[in-house]
């Protein structure tokens, strides 16, 4: 068994190596802009996308999802050092935060990811792109204003992002122009059928070639145009390491006497369920990207981002998730397993120890493209006309998390897509769930699937549409829990349909619920409110509670975010 793995990934070393090194070249400027947005040493952002590479990669179970410090927890994490006014004592709250994934991994928390709605996936998808081409865009043109807003959502609100786009069309450099649209040529020709027949051209990945072609733009300015040269400012920028002292130098380890302060673990644990909510989407995302169609386990997932994180406090790294950008740049660039993870982690380390300088004459210029070009393949315009042909149902919560996503957040935007799938799952329950069908000398009421007190004003109408001396027929052979409100409903009708020499007939299952149910009702009226108090409350008591808990910490998250940004 274990030769059938090392063959497998080793027979795929020829798609995952190039594609790796194309996911370091697109996660390096991220790693050093998130830390640089947090408040935090940029080396922990290298760090967290070391152990997202080089240790969470072979831990979880995904085959093409890629880890690393997330832009997504840059406001938590920017607040929680301010709170807590030490990056060292910020660490220990990674660690328990890592703690907590890893315990809900064991709890199987991770089943939250499967109630995800198909259609607020994509528009997450889509909302992604759209946010690649607008964040890459100032890069493209060589208007500089940091790496942080690379893959950010929207976190300094749609207004701000969309006016650094305008700024950007008015301030652009023209060897940054130069190289982008000559890198989106070679993207474009790469992806053409005439040049795939060349076997030279499938084994060197397009996004490669763009780099490449960068730096050799880069030298040559330098050398013989100084008029279109890059600016210092729009080319990647490591912090350099001559020796393993200087590399050793750089980590930063938690102070664990933060222990005493409250704050770590109200952060701890906002950390962990945020990080969790982003990887679990991320994942559910690229399982939707894999050309392969697998399915990743969501449980060892948790677990496998909880020890990661665990790893990256204790050494001075930022908080990590499973992160889509990345993620989809690896799918892109033609990984097809694990191992494309694993070499970008394994780039960033080498590129940290020897290869700083070479590192730091990639324009960003040729990395905006590359996400340009990632970031139209997430958005084509065929997604939203495939997802109007399906029906509202499905294009409404669609386009409702594409707009909130960029106008509020990522976690925002979907938890309103799924308020606007579930309001259109409830409108169908509510019709779909009490059926009434005129035959030629009787009416038939059917009960599909679970009736609830919902559906108690839609049944009461349908008994009342039932027409004097006539006979009703009642199946609720398809129904398998009838709540207690429509029990007594049918049972009031059956009481009072002779008066309207209405003749009910009830099937088998249906009068042995009924009759139960008539039994808990002729034991009194005081002895029969309890009871039906009692089953009610078994009932909705823990969902209500639930309901609450949810509903209430979501506010609270809403409210954190909310005074944060401001």
């Amino acid at each position: 068994m274990i030769h059938k793995h090392i063959a497998y990934y080793l027979g795929h070393l020829k798609h995952d190596i190039p594609a790796g090194l194309v996911v370091f070249l697109v996660a390096l400027p991220l790693c050093l802009g998130i830390a640089l947005a947090s408040g935090a040493p940029l080396f922990s952002g290298l760090i967290a996308g070391l152990i997202g590479g080089l240790v969470v990669s072979w831990v979880s179970g995904s085959q093409l999802s890629v880890s690393g410090p997330a832009a997504g927890l840059t406001v938590i994490v920017f607040t929680a050092i301010e709170q807590l006014g030490s990056f060292a004592g910020f660490l220990v709250s990674v660690v328990l935060a890592g703690a907590i994934q890893l315990l809900l991994g064991y709890l199987r928390a991770g089943i939250i990811g499967a109630f995800f709605p198909s259609a607020v996936i994509k528009g997450m998808l889509v909302a992604i792109g759209l946010i690649l081409i607008i964040k890459q865009l100032p890069h493209a043109v060589g208007y500089h204003k940091g790496y942080e807003g690379d893959e950010s959502y929207m976190n300094e609100t749609a207004a701000m992002s969309f006016q650094e786009l305008f700024d950007s069309l008015s301030a652009f450099t023209y060897g940054s122009v130069i190289i982008t649209v000559v890198g989106l040529l070679v993207l474009l020709l790469w992806e053409t059928r005439w040049l795939k027949q060349f076997s030279l051209v499938k084994l060197i990945p397009g996004p490669l070639l763009v780099v490449a072609w960068g730096i050799a733009y880069n030298v040559m300015s330098r050398q013989w145009i100084p008029e279109l040269v890059v600016h210092d400012e729009d080319v990647v920028n490591l912090p350099a390491t001559e020796t393993v002292n200087d590399f050793l130098n750089l980590f930063i380890w938690p102070d664990f006497s933060f222990l005493a302060n409250p704050q770590i673990y109200t952060i701890a644990f906002t950390l962990a369920i945020i990080a969790s909510l982003e990887t679990l989407l991320s994942l559910e995302a690229v399982d939707k990207l894999d050309p392969l169609k697998r399915t990743a386990p969501t449980n060892r997932e948790l677990k496998a981002q909880g020890l990661g994180n665990m790893i990256s406090g204790l050494i001075g790294g930022l908080p990590i998730t499973a992160v889509i950008v990345r993620s989809s740049a690896n799918i892109n660039a033609g990984g097809h397993t694990k191992v494309s993870s694993f070499v970008h982690g394994l780039f960033l380390l080498l590129s940290i120890l020897f290869f700083t300088q070479v590192m730091n004459l990639i324009p960003l210029a040729c990395l905006a493209a590359i996400l340009l070009q990632t970031g139209y393949k997430l958005a084509k315009p065929q997604q939203f006309f495939a997802l109007y042909r399906q029906g509202w149902n499905q294009f409404l919560p669609f386009i409702a998390t594409v707009v909130f996503i960029l106008v509020t957040d990522l976690l925002q935007g979907i938890i309103i897509g799924i308020a606007f799938g579930l309001v259109f799952v409830m409108i169908s329950n509510y019709h779909e769930s009490i059926l009434l069908h005129r035959e030629e000398d009787h009416f038939k009421l059917i009960l599909n699937k679970d009736v609830s007190f919902l559906n108690q004003a839609l049944l009461r109408r349908l008994l009342n549409s039932v027409e004097e001396n006539s006979t009703l027929l009642i199946d609720g052979s398809r129904a398998k829990f009838i709540d207690h409100d429509i029990k007594e409903t049918l049972q009031n009708f059956l009481k009072t349909a002779p008066d309207d020499n209405i003749k009910v007939e009830l099937d088998d299952i249906l009068t042995e619920k009924l009759q139960n149910s008539s039994h808990n009702l002729a034991v009194g009226n005081a002895d029969a409110d309890v009871i039906a108090t009692t089953s009610w409350a078994r009932k909705a008591i823990p969902a209500t509670i639930v309901t609450l808990a949810a509903t209430t910490f979501a506010f609270w998250l809403f409210a954190e975010f909310y005074a944060a940004q401001i």
